[in-house]
């Protein structure tokens, strides 16, 4: 039975409002997770900076003054990382953050899934390589968020991951033969998409996501290296 025009408009205002909640939530995720990356990044190069200028004579004045300036850059740029996590950060959530999964540890995501009850067979093309590191993260969240969706509802299902290694690109194809959800704009996998799709739009890459032919679901994401 039709519901009423008010009753479907008020649907309608919640639903785009649970689904602008989870873009806030996912944005604010990510953030926390690029703010792991690039503090360690730029403390890197802080310390790289500190040691090379005490190993300097002291015929290399300007150089260590140089160094000096990026010390300071540096630390500095990490305390206002550290306020603006301090934004970010939900109350009561723990002050580090855990250490960010890698690509290279698919291996061991695609085998708790298994013990969880999906099968899943993982195929990696091309010639593996190092990724930048938020990209590397970029794809693991995918491939995760992927099997969580499969898992939750594709049901008794053939699940396939396939990694696309190309000079200039890297790909990530999660594909099922399932059942598939029957509401992707509402709660469960379709704020799952949503966070996908926020990830890879971030490094300007493009996710494709629908039922696939004769069944199943399919999800496709293709991230640029250059």
């Amino acid at each position: 039975m039709p519901c009423a025009t008010a009753s479907c408009g008020l649907l309608e205002r919640e639903q785009e409002l649970r689904a602008h909640e989870a873009v806030a939530e996912e944005r604010a995720r990510i953030a926390r997770e690029l703010h792991d990356l690039v503090a360690h990044n730029v403390s890197v190069m802080v310390v790289q900076a500190g040691a090379e200028r005490h190993a300097l004579g002291d015929e290399q004045a300007s150089t260590r003054d140089a160094l000096t300036s990026i010390e300071q850059a540096g630390r500095q740029a990490l305390a206002e990382a550290r306020r603006l996590l301090g934004m970010l950060r939900r109350k009561g959530a723990s002050e580090d953050l855990e250490p960010q999964p890698s690509i290279d540890q698919i291996d061991l995501l695609v085998e708790q899934v298994a013990r969880a009850g999906l099968q899943v067979k993982l195929e990696v093309e091309g010639e593996p390589g190092p990724l930048p590191a938020g990209v590397d993260l970029c794809a693991y969240r995918v491939v995760q968020e992927g099997l969580t969706n499969a898992l939750k509802h594709a049901g008794p299902a053939q699940t396939e991951v396939v990694l696309r290694y190309a000079p200039r690109s890297f790909e990530v194809e999660i594909r099922d033969d399932g059942r598939g959800s029957s509401d992707l704009s509402g709660e469960g996998a379709g704020h799952g998409l949503i966070g996908m799709r926020e990830r890879v739009t971030l490094y300007g890459g493009e996710l494709k996501a629908g039922p696939r032919e004769g069944g199943g679901f399919e999800i496709h994401a293709h991230l640029p290296l250059a």
